[in-house]
């Protein structure tokens, strides 16, 4: 196989796969070639804050012996993957993008680490976060600023948006991230890649540390091609005894299945949700042309409505909550090296009583049921996956919207409802806006039902392949 550098680092892991099983191509070729372009561009995007190459190469070498000596190999044998530096790595360094855990080198790997181990991986190392992986943008006190491959001047999302920009930048075709409120659709949306919030305990999440948010954080992989995300999906999903939220084991083979297109589908697109009150025109006019087009499959495809009050206001209440419960009493010996924005979190997070805590949950639960009702009468919901395209690096969030002021989440309506109803829900690259960046369309399914999405999401990217254009770093 005569391929140039570029060319494989931008393989799809399933192609790189067979062309190792094949002995066409080496993981240790393929590694040593992702390597070389990370030392060229990471230093301009700053996607990974803890390279792990001399492990990679030794990852590399080990399957390729594997494959000589014909011994049964695993679903993602000696492919090169990122970790989030939110993960535990046995023997790597594991900050959570503080300076809190600035020198902290775990002793056991996290549960879906030791899943994409024992599934052949090659690691090449962890990336970027926000600290405690509390914000839609990437950076922290620890590595600094991620930026957007596309347009370095902007976010790259967040919080996994290290290892968005990696995918995105050819710097290895899989990315592990997770997602409390968007945080592996975010940055796909401004990278231009595929990530997928698994259905909240379809991957295990164990040991839980540093971070309580139990409840709504999802497990989920980045990718450039759907069905990558689908053979990492076989490799992670399960349950664990150590997670008492983790689903059973499902008799699903998403590889086998992605490709498959249902007969009949029924989707409802929303560019509101019922609430949300600013949506930039490119997105907007992006989304509703790529929801038609699934028209072609002879799916139905018509406008929902919602009504829902402020969704933000339970999210806000216990996301701030839980961060208050496991930094506040940090405070003391680190505030000066604590985001001072995660610091207002915490303060905030601390105000709450007993029963405001317990109206969120109830709010919480109103909105899981306005999404029950939605998935009686339709199979999918289509929206934006972020109401603008990534904007200016080293901000927060953007003051206005199409010249009005907003809030802080009024950019990112569309992702954290779905972290309190735990629905399976992507984002799927769906155009460029008129600065030439990036923008998402959200596909979300009905409970549990990850292979519908994934179907659904490979069914649009052979409507509307993205893949042949790539971030110019000369």
């Amino acid at each position: 196989m005569k391929m140039n550098k570029e060319d494989i680092c931008f393989m799809s892991a399933c192609d790189m796969k067979d062309a190792i099983i094949r002995q066409e191509l080496t993981s240790q070729e393929i590694t040593e070639t992702i390597i070389e372009r990370i030392e060229k561009i990471n230093p301009i995007i700053n996607a990974y804050c803890t390279p792990t190459f001399e492990t990679a190469r030794e990852m590399a070498k080990i399957a390729d012996q594997a494959v000589k000596n014909g011994e049964k190999l695993g679903l993602l044998h000696g492919i090169p993957t990122s970790i989030k530096d939110l993960f535990l790595t046995k023997g790597i360094r594991t900050t959570f993008g503080s300076m809190i855990y600035e020198h902290n080198v775990p002793e056991n790997d996290d549960v879906v680490v030791k899943r994409l181990k024992k599934a052949g991986i090659v690691l090449l190392g962890k990336t970027n976060t926000p600290e405690f992986g509390f914000a839609g943008v990437t950076h922290n006190f620890v590595f600094g600023k991620s930026r957007n491959p596309w347009n370095i001047d902007r976010i790259p999302g967040g919080s996994t948006g290290g290892g968005a920009a990696a995918v995105a930048s050819g710097l290895g075709p899989l990315a592990l991230g997770n997602d409390g409120g968007g945080s592996v659709r975010i940055p796909a949306s401004c990278c231009g890649v595929f990530g997928h919030k698994t259905s909240f305990g379809r991957v295990p999440v164990y040991p839980r540390i540093e971070l309580h948010a139990e409840s709504y954080v999802h497990v989920g992989p980045i990718v450039r091609y759907v069905r990558d995300a689908a053979l990492m999906l076989d490799a992670i999903k399960g349950p664990h005894d150590g997670d008492r939220y983790s689903l059973p084991e499902e008799k699903i083979n998403y590889s086998d299945s992605v490709s498959e297109k249902p007969d009949k589908l029924k989707i409802g697109y929303s560019l509101d949700l019922g609430y949300a009150k600013v949506i930039d025109p490119d997105v907007e006019k992006n989304v509703i042309n790529s929801a038609e087009k699934f028209e072609e499959l002879g799916w139905t495809v018509e406008k929902a409505n919602f009504k829902m009050r402020k969704p933000e206001v339970p999210f806000y209440t216990l996301y701030t909550a839980d961060y208050a419960f496991d930094l506040k009493s940090k405070l003391n010996e680190w505030r000066e090296k604590i985001d001072p924005e995660l610091i207002k979190m915490v303060n905030a997070g601390s105000g709450y009583s007993a029963f405001d805590i317990m109206k969120a949950m109830s709010q919480r639960t109103k909105i899981y049921e306005t999404f029950y009702k939605f998935f009686k009468n339709f199979d999918i919901l289509i929206t934006p996956t972020i109401a603008i395209p990534p904007f200016e690096l080293g901000i927060m969030f953007p003051p206005k919207i199409n010249g009005k002021n907003v809030s802080p989440t009024a950019w990112m309506p569309f992702s954290f409802p779905f972290n309190l109803t735990g629905h399976p829900a992507a984002s799927i690259p769906c155009g460029w806006s008129s600065g030439g960046l990036p923008t998402g369309m959200q596909i979300v399914g009905n409970r549990f039902n990850d292979l519908l999405v994934l179907q659904v999401s490979q069914a649009f990217e052979e409507i509307a392949p993205w893949q042949d254009k790539r971030p110019n770093f000369k």
